[in-house]
């Protein structure tokens, strides 16, 4: 483990002058609050700050210089176009108080910006209005539900329930119950879709909405998704799509014209925004037009010689969910992303993720078992049952075998339907090169596992930390160092 940056520190070592204040102290300051002693700043030259950051970077998993492989999570380049845009003065520089206190003279570039990404937005997905203002998917996940519940309330239904498949995220249970309603969950089928049969035994007019994944967390398409549909409007319960997993449908199939009413979109997921480390995030709301009036505050409009502007509150809105509009540079680098591309570079998009997602399927069946034997849409699911029942090998001994081959590791467990599952979304921006890489890769640690099991117990070899125990890691988290 590399030293931190205090315990490189050296009394008196500087890295930077600072001429003597010239100003007296503010007269307003609390003397009680000032420290009786100086903080214990480590003290170091600039040439050691920038030799110990660049180390500590170097160790850090990038997509600009790894496979992420990552099922669900699409972790697709960030074409470097889309950093230029999002760092000139015009946008970067922007105060996002000029939009709190209503002046859009000062924005009227940067309302445009947001007012064709909507434009945008509705096209792909068939929506008749998009809210910009969730500030991550699952933001978006909850102002998606929240819609759904105003509209409820204001046409006196009494809805009690939300409707989810068995391989649905976690987060689409958890925001049914953050908004208040209860969960229904209903299993899948022996192809790995949402049994339809199921979901007409417990679909009623209690139910408020249908939370669906198109295609679902298994890589399949739905082929009963437009009856559910029109099961759950008959009893005027509403379709949610959960945006993960635009990417395999981009340009190709609209969720308005399947019968979905509301979509939020993870624009790093489908438009190539950074994503990972937390943040930043931009999780946008569609709705088709029965919904438009719930929308939260902080929507664009626009009038011949009055340009861009922000409209009225609806009386109906369910308010401001963010001061401002999410992220917007997130934002506007998924709208470089739209516009470069154009229709066919999207439809492109789609097909080419589908079809590295079938390779690798096509790579791996014969090492690995196959839950749902099917061609798949842009990732895949595979196990390592089969591994494990034989020779204790498991999920988890494979994703830290790779770590050593410098790539990042599969979605591993999840979906949870799929014992000891391994989860791949090669995505289209990877070429077959490193496609063949990663399932070389896995073929050798499959049959390493036949031939020395033991052997999994030694990796990751090359990495700071080797194998950690998974369990006290997650019980006893401890990522503070303590100052002598």
């Amino acid at each position: 483990m590399s030293a931190t940056i205090f315990e490189k520190s050296h009394l008196g070592r500087a890295g930077i002058n600072l001429p003597k204040q010239q100003v007296s102290d503010a007269p307003t300051l609390n003397r009680e609050l000032l420290r009786s002693e100086k903080a214990k700043l480590p003290e170091l030259s600039e040439f050691d700050v920038v030799r110990h950051f660049t180390n500590l970077s170097k160790k850090n998993f990038s997509i600009d210089s790894n496979f992420y492989p990552l099922g669900s999570c699409t972790m697709k380049y960030n074409p470097k176009v889309e950093e230029r845009v999002g760092a000139l003065d015009g946008f970067a520089n922007l105060h996002p108080h000029h939009i709190t206190n209503n002046k859009p003279e000062f924005m009227q570039g940067a309302l445009e910006s947001l007012k064709i990404l909507e434009d945008d937005l509705k096209e792909i997905t068939g929506m008749d209005a998009f809210t910009l203002t969730p500030e991550a998917g699952a933001h978006g996940e909850m102002t998606g539900i929240m819609l759904i519940g105003a509209y409820h309330k204001k046409r006196g239904n009494k809805k009690r329930y939300v409707i989810v498949p068995d391989s649905s995220h976690g987060t689409n249970p958890a925001t049914a119950a953050m908004v208040d309603f209860e969960v229904i969950t209903v299993k899948s089928d022996k192809n790995g879709a949402m049994d339809v049969e199921a979901f007409k035994e417990v679909i009623s007019d209690e139910v408020a909405a249908v939370m669906m994944t198109v295609p679902n967390t298994v890589g399949l398409f739905n082929p009963g998704i437009k009856e559910i549909c029109d099961i759950a409007h008959e009893h005027d319960a509403l379709m949610y799509y959960d945006g993960a997993n635009l990417n395999a449908i981009l340009g190709l199939i609209r969720p308005g014209d399947i019968g979905f009413d509301v979509v939020h979109l993870n624009l790093h997921k489908t438009f190539a925004t950074p994503h990972g480390g937390g943040g930043p995030g931009a999780g946008p709301v569609g709705v088709r037009e029965h919904l438009v009036e719930f929308l939260p505050q902080l929507r664009v409009g626009y009038e011949d010689g009055k340009g861009y502007f922000l409209k009225d509150k609806s009386p109906d809105s369910i308010g401001r969910i963010s001061p401002f509009f999410g992220n917007y540079l997130v934002m506007l680098r998924a709208l470089v992303y739209m516009q470069t591309l154009g229709r066919e570079g999207m439809i492109n998009v789609s097909k080419k993720a589908v079809l590295n997602a079938n390779y690798v399927l096509a790579k791996l069946k014969d090492y690995l078992d196959v839950p749902y034997d099917t061609f798949c849409m842009h990732e895949c699911v595979l196990s390592a049952e089969s591994l494990y029942k034989k020779y204790h090998v498991s999920t988890l001994d494979i994703a830290k075998y790779l770590l050593d081959f410098g790539l990042h590791a599969p979605t591993i467990y999840f979906p949870l339907i799929v014992h000891e599952a391994i989860m791949i979304e090669p995505t289209e921006t990877e070429n077959i090169d490193s496609i063949d890489y990663f399932c070389q890769k896995v073929i050798d640690a499959v049959e390493l596992a036949k031939s020395n099991p033991e052997a999994f117990k030694e990796f990751p070899k090359t990495l700071p930390i080797s194998r950690a125990d998974e369990t006290k890691a997650a019980r006893s988290l401890n990522i503070r160092w303590q100052q002598d």
